[in-house]
């Protein structure tokens, strides 16, 4: 009789425990496409609409791709494992050109700086008002402890 209770309560508490994995974990479907976060730098709310993507040629998509690619992870931030989000603010003028970039929010170790950098190279549509906004840019060191986009200072 022992042996019998002991057998379910093993069976119960594999079953208990196999539940929660098999309950995540949707049959038939791909992995996603990894993000700008996961691959390194560039914006870090991939999921969240930025208002201001839409007036970037190609969408916000296409302005990700190219934070990512002009996006250099500054050296000694690299050195001393520095990550983050870092948060710039502008407004996005009637022209398409942008005014009163500053820096929100940084990190730390030039990341702020490069940041910056990034976000006055964008360049946007004409909207027919004036747009402020924010787009947070993510540095984030790659598991070998390089960034995904080289090109230290």
């Amino acid at each position: 009789m022992t042996k019998l209770l002991s057998s379910q309560l093993a069976l119960g508490l594999l079953l208990a425990a196999a539940a929660p994995a098999a309950a995540q974990t949707a049959p038939n479907t791909a992995p996603a496409a990894p993000t700008q976060a996961t691959k390194g730098t560039g914006i870090g709310s991939a999921g969240k609409v930025i208002p201001v993507a839409e007036y970037y040629e190609g969408g916000q998509e296409a302005m990700y791709a190219f934070i990512a690619s002009e996006l250099k992870y500054p050296l000694l931030a690299k050195r001393n494992r520095i990550q983050g989000q870092c948060i710039v603010s502008f407004t996005l003028n009637p022209d398409g050109t942008m005014s009163g970039v500053k820096l929100v929010k940084q990190v730390g170790g030039g990341t702020g700086e490069e940041a910056l950098r990034v976000v006055r190279l964008l360049k946007f549509k004409k909207p027919e008002y004036p747009i402020l906004t924010s787009l947070p840019i993510v540095f984030k060191l790659g598991a070998t402890g390089s960034n995904a986009t080289e090109g230290g200072q």
